[in-house]
């Protein structure tokens, strides 16, 4: 090569591999779907054989699977677990969801440190710290957690574990509690509450003044990203929310507006709401309708580059 020739080097950059539990649930399936759009390196891990994912039982499989499936792992995002399910209060459910939501987390948590990924992403619940703020005193990262049912304490005690586990090891772990989330094919309470709306009843909460944290599902996705590729991760709990709360009657507004429909809300009296759920057994669903439930965002915010978005129900987020 002549002294006046120039010699370029290309160098392929290959992203760090990021290992996703429940990659085939409301928000895996969003995540992966936006990891591959934008050219992210995953690994998709499932409880069931799905397609190319890689089928694990985080709880009962044996340990050389578990390995196997974290192998050359940079990043575990951990969505994968027992879903809140309505009526599962009492210490009788605590087994089935610390077997899926703490067991299974802290054997996965070992077995990354074991295979040295970096940074550990928990999607926890807001419910970790209660069902009800007081106004103006969002939940913050540094509040005491009290949790009210067996799902709540199953996410506490996994946390704890993470944490645990984690200690003196070189795996950073980043804990997401996190409100309702909403975005298309929703299930649950939100979406009982949107086939409500869509079916045009007539719905009892124009007397209600509350305030709650939602979380928009793109929302979410923008805050995974944020904590994965942050220059240094964002350890401890953080909260994740839309920017504003919204209110029951506006919730239903928003959802009525999304399905092009007219809202059918009633001015009813909390304390007539409340009697009656009383009398119906339904006293967690008015609390839920009635209260409030707000988090403060800001030490996520102040971690890594995620800027929460504006609360914005549309046609594609109601869509199942």
């Amino acid at each position: 090569m002549g002294s006046g020739s120039v010699r370029i080097l290309y160098v392929t950059v290959v992203s760090p591999l990021v290992a996703v539990t429940g990659a085939n649930g409301f928000v895996g399936r969003a995540f992966c779907a936006r990891a591959m759009a934008s050219g992210r390196n995953i690994r998709r891990l499932v409880r069931r054989p799905d397609g190319d994912a890689v089928a694990v039982d985080l709880a009962r499989a044996a340990d050389r699977e578990l390995a196997q499936a974290l192998a050359d792992v940079a990043v575990v995002v951990h969505l994968a677990g027992r879903a809140h399910v309505g009526g599962e209060t009492d210490a009788r459910f605590d087994d089935a969801y610390h077997a899926a939501n703490t067991h299974a987390t802290q054997r996965l948590a070992a077995h990354a440190v074991t295979c040295g990924v970096r940074r550990f992403v928990f999607a926890s619940t807001v419910k970790v710290n209660g069902e009800a703020t007081r106004p103006d005193r969002p939940f913050r990262p540094t509040d005491p957690p009290a949790p009210q049912d067996a799902y709540a304490r199953s996410k506490l005690a996994a946390e704890q574990a993470l944490v645990d586990v984690a200690r003196d090891s070189a795996m950073a772990v980043t804990v997401l509690r996190l409100p309702l989330v909403y975005g298309a094919g929703v299930k649950g309470n939100l979406r009982t509450l949107i086939d409500a709306v869509g079916e045009r009843r007539w719905l009892p909460v124009g007397a209600i003044d509350n305030r709650r944290s939602l979380l928009g599902l793109d929302n979410l996705l923008d805050a995974l990203d944020a904590v994965i590729d942050a220059s240094v991760a964002p350890t401890g709990v953080h909260f994740v929310a839309d920017a504003a709360s919204v209110s029951t009657p506006a919730l239903v507004r928003a959802i009525a507006r999304a399905l092009g429909v007219a809202p059918r809300i009633v001015p009813v009296p909390v304390p007539l709401l409340r009697i009656a759920a009383a009398l119906t057994g339904r006293r967690a669903a008015i609390d839920r309708l009635a209260g409030s439930l707000e988090v403060d965002c800001a030490s996520l915010t102040a971690a890594s580059a995620w800027v929460p978005r504006a609360f914005a129900i549309d046609a594609a987020s109601v869509a199942r």
